[in-house]
């Protein structure tokens, strides 16, 4: 049975997603985690749409090396088709028991191909290769190879760490470059920066005239970022607004089909099961489409296959809500003001609306498993003043019993913060909610994604604070049996400028 919005497979967890299109459909190769002791080998698996919206579970793809072996651990890398029927796999091996020069697990980056459509591979440990002197030996990973038609070769991103410089600043993306996707050449890094503990999972892919560099922030933020350029050699823009989601969306890596552009990453699970719990490394699959806009920027939001299988309306017994165009207006001048739905909201729903927010609004937004007053609840509130998009939830983390013994001079949930344009006018938000899973979009440009836990269920609710929103085509709506045909999907509302 497919799995529907957002993949996960039985008893296990998404890694890093290593995309790739073929026969028209989605070729999702991912890191299969379990967390069991003692620690299995990490092998690589596969799903597999051609929607979007339904994920079918293929299962081992590529499995790892016994426990001697150099790849016992088979980690991202990447999947690129030579043009003569030929698919050549790249990856990084590691074995725990395996020690580089500098005391710590060796990352080596290794090659296999695939002759059958990618339905079998033949290694090749001969073509097996580490890091070259002035990089750690323990940081050799995520091989990413493209062609480079100007250059008339391959190249090959890896994400490495130099040997020198202050701890924290030594990441770099190195350069290998090929004529025959064998014999490899260290050539000077691709991008260098000297910012960042090391950059995971780089990606770079060409749209129009803009080259763009995605790769995951591994340092003291924990997020997936771009850069642009008009041509390889750089330089290296950072836009305004330049992460794909928060902290909990990672590893996120690319494919384009039709001319569109879609991030395949994973919203990470929290220790415990609980809204307190550390995030993990692996979770569930989370599917984001970008959109260029005419700056060459991009901006992130859901495609219109995941929005448009959210066909059955839920009653929200709202008054001036439940038919196309009506409105709410909350007034809150120096207070707060709140709307809730009458009965509690489905475990899987889509919650859109538009919000008219007048001049001067400090806060508004939409409550999510409120209670029935609405004073508990997760919040997804945008801060106009602050420009800003954050994840909120009350009760707080309690540290004691009295009323000052409460974490309420923390402004929102630690690293769930996205800064966009919140001017005055209409601003579209759109939040879908499945299970312990909560991704929220705002204008089709900002998207915040994380875990919510300890509240199972309840209602869902907008409010205002210090200020005038009106709230016009809100809807709450679940998924039906049927699916809408592409012909049929929604247009995007969005004007990119």
């Amino acid at each position: 049975m497919p799995q529907h919005l957002f993949f996960q497979p039985p008893r296990a967890w998404v890694g890093d997603i290593i995309p790739f299109v073929a026969n028209d459909e989605f070729q999702l190769f991912y890191l299969h985690e379990e967390r069991s002791t003692p620690k299995p080998g990490t092998p690589w698996h596969l799903v597999t749409t051609g929607n979007l919206v339904d994920f079918d579970d293929r299962g081992l793809a590529f499995d790892h090396g016994s426990t001697a072996a150099a790849d016992f651990n088979v980690y991202t890398g990447s999947i690129v088709d030579d043009g003569s029927g030929t698919h050549h796999l790249f990856y990084t091996g590691q074995n725990p028991a395996i020690l580089g020069a500098d005391g710590l697990p060796l990352q080596l980056v290794m090659h296999a191909t695939s002759t059958d459509g990618l339905a079998s591979w033949q290694r090749f440990p001969e073509h097996t290769f580490g890091a070259p002197a002035g990089y750690e030996t323990a940081d050799w990973r995520d091989p990413f190879v493209f062609r480079d038609d100007e250059a008339g070769l391959w190249r090959m991103l890896i994400a490495a760490r130099h040997t020198d410089g202050p701890e924290r600043r030594r990441g770099t993306i190195a350069q290998c470059v090929s004529t025959d996707l064998v014999h490899w050449e260290s050539v000077e890094p691709f991008w260098d920066p000297r910012r960042y503990v090391a950059h995971e999972c780089p990606d770079v892919f060409r749209w129009g005239d803009w080259w763009y560099l995605v790769y995951s922030e591994f340092s003291e933020n924990f997020t997936t970022r771009y850069r642009m350029a008009r041509s390889l050699a750089g330089p290296w823009l950072v836009p305004e607004h330049d992460s794909i989601d928060g902290r909990a969306f990672y590893a996120a890596k690319t494919a384009e089909r039709h001319g569109r552009r879609f991030f395949f990453g994973w919203i990470a699970s929290r220790e415990g099961d609980r809204d307190d719990g550390a995030w993990q490394w692996a979770g569930t699959m989370s599917v984001l489409e970008a959109t260029q806009n005419d700056d060459g920027t991009l901006a992130f939001g859901f495609a219109p296959e995941l929005l448009a299988s959210f066909t059955e309306d839920v009653p929200l017994g709202i008054a001036g809500t439940g038919l196309a165009g009506a409105s709410l207006q909350l007034d809150a001048p120096d207070g707060y003001s709140v709307r809730l739905s009458e009965v509690d909201s489905p475990r899987k729903f889509r919650l859109s609306l538009t919000l008219d927010i007048a001049p001067g609004t400090t806060e508004c937004g939409v409550l999510l498993r409120a209670s029935d007053d609405g004073d508990a609840a997760y919040i997804l509130r945008l801060e106009p003043t602050r420009g800003r998009m954050v994840f909120d939830r009350w009760p707080r983390r309690r540290t004691g019993d009295g009323q000052w013994e409460i974490s309420g001079d923390t402004p929102f949930v630690i690293e769930l913060e996205r800064h966009c344009d919140i001017s005055p006018g209409e601003h579209t938000l759109e939040v879908i909610v499945d299970g312990d899973l909560c991704v929220a979009n705002l204008d089709g440009r900002t998207t915040l994604s994380t875990r919510i836990y300890d509240r199972p269920a309840g209602r869902v609710g907008v409010f205002a604070g210090e200020g005038s929103i009106v709230v016009r085509d809100l809807r709450l709506s679940s998924v039906g049996t049927a699916t809408e045909t592409p012909q049929n999907l929604p247009e995007r509302q969005y004007a990119h400028n």
